[in-house]
Order: structure tokens, then C-alpha cells, then sequence
């Protein structure tokens, strides 16, 4: 086995795509970086991607994995943030309703330019002497036994074969080295489209009494207009535009297919929202911009020997309702590189077996990486697709108040201070999760987005064991309402009684 560093392949030049070829280079490897779009950073592909969804909420898990990778990028891209600390529920009524993501309103989840955040790990990855980046050459086929890639150059229209010691797919729901590792990988695949698709639409800026550029709307909340079937939810821009979605079912689209229509539906359910975008603006968004579904994939096992694995999206496609998907796919790398140092696994293998070619170290990684992190992500595609009910329907309900105000109480009782990301941060560059189990009461939004020191999965059981007393305290609450209830309408009817 040669002494020199050893090429690994990343397909796929989005955040977590560049996140992973900067994670390997750190580590010593020589990486190359595939594309099959053109480069995001010229001014022609920001045309032709203007109407795709620009807006990320990044929350901490996504900056812990930015910080332990890439601490510069990660400063670069909260000075460019714009921090949201609750929902501002718009009530059919037109009534605003606050409710903080967390107790104190200290802790936010953070809106930011998706491309801004891709942009600056692509000039990262770029910059970098170790990273070679390749626009427009897509991936045709993959013989991961031999280690080699067919690459297709869609400029010259030529094809080329290169060869790779470690192959990492983050390409996407569509991934391709998804599809060419079953071929060698007895791997269980799930995909799923829900009923409802996404339209994008966007809230233009309004404007103060000095006739200066200003948000409609407050920009430091995550704004959700639910409507039981449906919501519409707005994230503000640095230009002060928001941008809005509508998650809506494919029947409820499929009749809005005039401008009359289109106007009548939002004056009934967003009227207020209405009135922000302006009806113009309205109709040419909703007649122009596409249509896009919602999937949601599983797969398992996520490695093929010590030869590749599938990170991000390429894995794990979710529905966005916890605002997780992103921040999933930058902690799949922050848990693999923690994972790959404490097998020590290096550039240049350090057991090697000849007879099998295989890194016994990078393959003992990679394997514990499957065997720890499924459970995660099928934990976290269960609660983004049971937030969605939360959102465009519990929120509005008094009983998603009395539960809330009783977790915050226990919130309170148990675990009296908030943990800080900074003080996590040295623990978990070293460990996936060295907290293991929390003590003390945690709200579900907390441990998902505020504690990258907790697992998804433990996030769920935690969960589901809370929620079990939440409800039980609620039928405590019910029944002791309806004792004094029938001891006051007693009382009341023997004084009448008395009077007559």
C-alpha cells in the first residue's frame, strides 16, 4: 500500500458536499469535488436557480457542525444571519400570537441565504490546497470493488475514468452513488411523497416614513399562518423580502388555477399576508414558480465496506417541518469525522488487510457510523413529519397551550439553567453525543434544535415518555376542573334550594 495520501471523491457541491471534502482534507486526504451543475457562484446560475427555495433555518446542531469543521465559515455565516426566537402565529382573525422557541427568548434558530451559506464553504473548499473542484462533470457509473468512476464532462460531452480509495455521496434525494451502491449493497430502501406540495412566493420589502427599505413583518420570527389542512410560513431576507411558503395538498393546488381563484383562496385564509405580497406580485409567483413535491427517504446501511458512504439528503431526504433536513445533513459530518478519529483513522492506513484490500480502521468507522446513526434520522423523519400537524393545526388549539405551559413549568422546576452552544462545542468536535442521556425536564423543540449534545433518538424516547405525562397531568387537570365544577353547581343548587 503506498505511503502517500490517499484520494477520496465527494459527489455533490452543496453545504454538506463541501462541508465533508473540508472534514477529509483536514484529515489529510487529497479530495475531489464533483459537480454536476455549474458553479453556484457566477451570475449565470444565480438566474436560473432565482426561483428555488433561497431560505435555510439553521439551528444549532447545523453551527455545531460548522464550528468543528470550519469555525470560520460558520463566524461568516451568523454575521449574516438573521436570528428568529419564536413563531408569530397570524390567526385567521388577523390576531398575532408570539410564542418563543425558547423559555427566555435567549436561544434562537437563525435564517440565512441558502446560497450565502453554500457559497462560503464552496470558497472554503476552493481556497483549500488538498481540494480539487470539478463544475458540470456528472457521475454515469461506479465500480466501488475496483475503485474507480466514470465521469461524464457535460461541456465536452467526453467521458473520463478516475479512481478513488473513499467515495462520499452527497448528491442529493436523487443521489446517484445511492442508486450504484445497490447494486453491491443489500441496502432497504423507503421513499415516500406526502400528499402536500410547496410553492414558493415572495413578501417584497415595504417601505418606513423616510421612504427607506423595511420588513413587513417583525423579521425575528418564523411567521406560520396555520389553517388546520394547510399553512403558509414566511423567513425573512437581508434585503428585508421574506420568503414564503405554502404547504398545501395537491387537490387545493390543483384548484387554484386562475388569478380570480388564487386571489379569492388568499383573501379567505392569508388576507393579511395578502396584502404584504400584493396581488400582482400574487399571481405571477403562483402562476410562475414550480411546484415542488415533498419526499421523505430511509435507507439502510449508509456504507459499502471502507469503500464509500451516503451523507445528507442522499441518505435521508425529510419533510422541512422541523427545519432539520440541512442541519441533519451538516451533523452527518460532524458525526463521522468524530467517528473517524476515534478510530484513528488517518490518510494513510494504519491496518491494512492486503488480502481483502480493505482499511480495517476507516471500515470499523464507517460501520459504527451505520449502526449508531440509523436509529437518529429514522427519529428525526418521524418528528419533522409530525411537526407539520403541530404547525398548521395544534398551535392554534388550547390544549397545545396547556401542554406547553406545564412542559415550560417542568422546563423550569428540572433544568433551571439553559445550556449554552459555546460550552458544547469543545465536547462535541471529540464525541457524536457525549452527553448521552439528559437529566431533568426537556421541551421536545429544545433537545431538537437547541442540544446537539442529545441524539435524535434519545430526543424521541425522551419525548414520547414526557408526552405520556403531559397527558396523563391533563386528565388529572380535567377531572379536578370537572370535581370542583360539580362540587360549585351542588352548592349553588342547595342554596337555591333553601331560597325558595
Amino acid at each position: 500500500m503506498s505511503s502517500e495520501s490517499r484520494k477520496a471523491v465527494v459527489v455533490g457541491a452543496g453545504p454538506v458536499g463541501c462541508l465533508t471534502a473540508l472534514a477529509l482534507a483536514k484529515r489529510g486526504w487529497s479530495v475531489d469535488l464533483y459537480e454536476g451543475r455549474p458553479d453556484i457562484r457566477l451570475a449565470s446560475s444565480k438566474a436560473a436557480t432565482e426561483n428555488r427555495s433561497i431560505n435555510l433555518a439553521i439551528s444549532h446542531r447545523g453551527i455545531a457542525a460548522l464550528e468543528s469543521i470550519e469555525p470560520a465559515a460558520a463566524k461568516r455565516f451568523l454575521q449574516s444571519a438573521i436570528p428568529m426566537h419564536g413563531r408569530m402565529i397570524h390567526k385567521l382573525s388577523g390576531e398575532l400570537d408570539s410564542q418563543l422557541y425558547d423559555r427566555d427568548g435567549q436561544q434562537c434558530i437563525n435564517s440565512i441565504d441558502r446560497s450565502l451559506l453554500n457559497e462560503a464553504l464552496l470558497e472554503e473548499a476552493d481556497s483549500s490546497p488538498s481540494i480539487r473542484v470539478f463544475f458540470k462533470n456528472r457521475i454515469i457509473g461506479t465500480d466501488f470493488d475496483k475503485k474507480t468512476m466514470t465521469v461524464l464532462d457535460v461541456v465536452s460531452n467526453k467521458e473520463s475514468s478516475i479512481n478513488f480509495d473513499f467515495c462520499v455521496g452527497t448528491d442529493g434525494s436523487y443521489s446517484i452513488i445511492r442508486r450504484q451502491m445497490m447494486r453491491v449493497v443489500r441496502m432497504n430502501y423507503q421513499q415516500e411523497y406526502i400528499r402536500d406540495e410547496y410553492l414558493e412566493l415572495k413578501m417584497p420589502a415595504g417601505r418606513n416614513q423616510n421612504g427607506e427599505p423595511t420588513f413587513a413583518l417583525d423579521p425575528n420570527h418564523l411567521h406560520i399562518w396555520p389553517r388546520h389542512s394547510f399553512m403558509l410560513i414566511a423567513l425573512p431576507n437581508q434585503d428585508k423580502t421574506f420568503t414564503c411558503t405554502l404547504f398545501a395538498p395537491t387537490a387545493e393546488l390543483d384548484r387554484l388555477c386562475t388569478a380570480d381563484s388564487i386571489l379569492s383562496w388568499f383573501k379567505l385564509y392569508f388576507p393579511d399576508a395578502l396584502r404584504a405580497i400584493g396581488e400582482k406580485s400574487l399571481v405571477d409567483d403562483f402562476q410562475h414558480n414550480p411546484r415542488s413535491p415533498l419526499i421523505c427517504t430511509k435507507a439502510n446501511p449508509y456504507h459499502y465496506k471502507d469503500r464509500a458512504i451516503i451523507l445528507g439528503d442522499a441518505a435521508h431526504s425529510m419533510v422541512p417541518f422541523y427545519g432539520q433536513g440541512l442541519n441533519a445533513g451538516l451533523e452527518d459530518v460532524r458525526i463521522l469525522a468524530a467517528l473517524l478519529d476515534a478510530e484513528g483513522v488517518t490518510s494513510i492506513p494504519q491496518i491494512f488487510d492486503e488480502q481483502n484490500n480493505i482499511d480495517r480502521r476507516l471500515l470499523d468507522a464507517l460501520q459504527r457510523y451505520t449502526d449508531t446513526r440509523h436509529k437518529d434520522l429514522i427519529a428525526i423523519s418521524d418528528l419533522a413529519m409530525k411537526n407539520y400537524v403541530e404547525m398548521r393545526h395544534s398551535v392554534t388549539l388550547l390544549s397545545y397551550w396547556f401542554r406547553k405551559t406545564v412542559d415550560n413549568i417542568l422546563y423550569t422546576l428540572t433544568s433551571p439553567r439553559v445550556v449554552p452552544l459555546a460550552t458544547l462545542l469543545p465536547t462535541l468536535t471529540a464525541s457524536p453525543y457525549p452527553l448521552g442521556k439528559p437529566k431533568g425536564w426537556l421541551p421536545l423543540y429544545t433537545m431538537v434544535t437547541f442540544r446537539p449534545d442529545i441524539s435524535y433518538a434519545v430526543v424521541q424516547e425522551r419525548a414520547e415518555r414526557q408526552s405520556v405525562i403531559l397527558t396523563g397531568m391533563g386528565w388529572i387537570g380535567v377531572s379536578a376542573v370537572g370535581a370542583v365544577g360539580t362540587w360549585l353547581t351542588r352548592k349553588m343548587l342547595l342554596y337555591y334550594l333553601r331560597r325558595q
